[in-house]
């Protein structure tokens, strides 16, 4: 009997699979056990034709038993493994072989790219044993520093470098280098909204929620797309972490630094943005992680959906649990959610009357609770602008890099001081380090007392007002919250007024 380990997906985690193989006298059959999908089951054939190429001609009964039997395996990232290990079994390569093995096997021998490159290289490092891939998962396995892997382009290639015929090369750490790149919509092509873009500047500094409301046309969707354009770069702890989800998903790479934005239809499903289903793949939410998650019309998706939101948006992760088992994503995402002030979208426009009732404005707005609404940090008003704004050619607004300079600045300063903690910027402060560490000048603790009774804030809400206050301090360089800065963030838990 032979032992080979190939690998599974559970969520953004490979979980190790022993490819045991035996082979036994009578007619010719192949059998697969061990709660494999029909994929797995189909790869009987594939394996067959691949070892033909090589000259191997399989006699007998072979029995393949994927262990553990009780966990559930998925997809065609076993084809490699039980193709070695029968190979190992007939004699066609050496006893001593060892190691993980992935991939998908075309009818002619050659290896097929699969999902899960990086979570494999994290499994092979935590178990010291050598990864075999595909050449197209080359680039998603060198992500992943400290593991020893090779690539190969086919079956043959493989099993010469495992009779010791041929070495393959080794692969070395690669991450991808921050390019400068720019980013449409620029922040200088967006027409007045001055306020607006002092929010997105916030947001992006403290990796703060926002919530955009105003008449149809008047750019609140431009605003969010260009808000990704004055986001830093994603550093190498947070780039692995992005590419370790996408690479689960099955989705290409980035060659980039940029941070995700991922825009949500409407119709979407729980279960597509906080993920789940039979396999439990990371959803919309995981695929944000450390970027923007933009809802465009939030108060069209389904209430279910928005509530199901409410832990992600706290804990900054997302545990799914199914009959099939549980599993927890990384959900550290900007929120920028938008919607229009009614249903007809003219409520308060000083161009177009609005023509919704009170019961339909409420009925409109019921779908996001206050524990929704509390969670978000920036509620801005956009309005619409005039034809004379709009037709401006010569504007000498500021661009998207020099608003990102003062971001990765003030990224810096918070990157600085809450190393030790484990923290990446304001947004993910706890209570406890808040209270101890916050840095409330004297006259910020008067103007909070004064203005206490008045605030009507939820605890949540006020130290919401508190962080956002902080990254305010940050990008104006002053160590201590002072007044101004949380009169400045109070000025944005205001909630909307609109007039008809």
């Amino acid at each position: 009997m032979s032992c080979i380990y190939g690998l599974t997906l559970r969520g953004i985690d490979a979980l190790p699979v022993e490819v045991e193989v035996c082979l036994t006298g009578g007619l010719f059959s192949i059998s697969i056990v061990g709660l494999a999908d029909t994929a797995i089951k189909e790869s009987r054939e594939r394996v067959r034709i691949s070892l033909g190429t090589l000259g191997i001609k399989l006699k007998g009964h072979i029995s393949v038993n994927l262990a553990p039997a009780d966990l559930p395996k998925e997809g065609a990232l076993l084809d490699l493994p039980i193709a070695v290990g029968i190979a190992k079994e007939v004699g066609f390569i050496p006893e001593d072989v060892n190691g993980i093995f992935t991939g998908e096997l075309a009818l002619d021998g050659r290896l097929r790219k699969v999902r899960g490159g990086v979570p494999a290289a994290f499994l092979a490092r935590q178990l010291g044993l050598p990864l075999f891939v595909p050449r197209g998962n080359v680039a998603d396995v060198s992500m992943v520093q400290g593991v020893e892997a090779y690539g190969c382009s086919n079956i043959g290639e493989l099993f010469c470098h495992l009779r010791g015929e041929k070495t393959l090369q080794k692969l070395d750490f690669t991450l991808p280098q921050a390019k400068e790149i720019a980013v449409e919509p620029d922040f200088a092509d967006i027409k007045g909204q001055a306020a607006a873009k002092r929010g997105l500047e916030i947001a992006a500094a403290g990796h703060h929620n926002v919530f955009l409301v105003g008449a149809p046309g008047s750019g609140k969707t431009m605003l969010a797309k260009a808000l990704r354009g004055i986001l830093p770069p994603l550093s190498d702890d947070e780039l692995i972490e992005a590419m370790r989800i996408r690479s689960a998903r099955g989705l290409p790479l980035e060659t980039d630094r940029f941070r995700p934005f991922r825009s949500v239809h409407h119709t979407s499903s729980a279960v597509a943005i906080c993920g789940g289903g039979i396999d439990l793949k990371p959803g919309e939410l995981s695929l944000a992680h450390r970027g923007v998650l933009f809802l465009d019309e939030i108060t069209e998706f389904r209430r279910d959906v928005i509530e199901a939101l409410r832990q992600p948006l706290e804990d900054g992760c997302i545990t799914v649990s199914r009959a099939s088992g549980s599993a927890t994503y990384p959900a550290s995402v900007l929120l920028i959610a938008a919607c229009n002030p009614c249903p007809c979208g003219y409520l308060g426009d000083t161009v177009k009357e609005c023509t919704c009732s009170p019961g339909d404005i409420d009925r409109y707005f019921k779908k996001l609770s206050g524990p929704i609404l509390d969670r978000i940090d920036l509620h801005l008003q956009i309005p619409r602008l005039t034809p004379e704004e709009l037709l401006e050619l010569d504007s000498d607004a500021e661009n998207s890099s020099a608003i990102r300079y003062r971001v990765m600045r003030a990224r810096s300063i918070q990157l600085e001081r809450w190393r030790h903690f484990g923290i990446k910027c304001n947004a993910e402060l706890t209570e406890r380090i808040m209270k101890k560490y916050l840095g409330l000048s004297k006259d910020g603790r008067a103007f909070l007392k004064s203005i206490g009774a008045s605030l009507r804030l939820t605890g949540r809400g006020l130290s919401r007002v508190l962080k956002v206050a902080r990254t305010i301090a940050d990008l104006a360089g002053d160590k201590a919250v002072k007044d101004s800065h949380l009169a400045e963030a109070l000025a944005y838990r205001g909630g909307f007024s609109f007039e008809r």
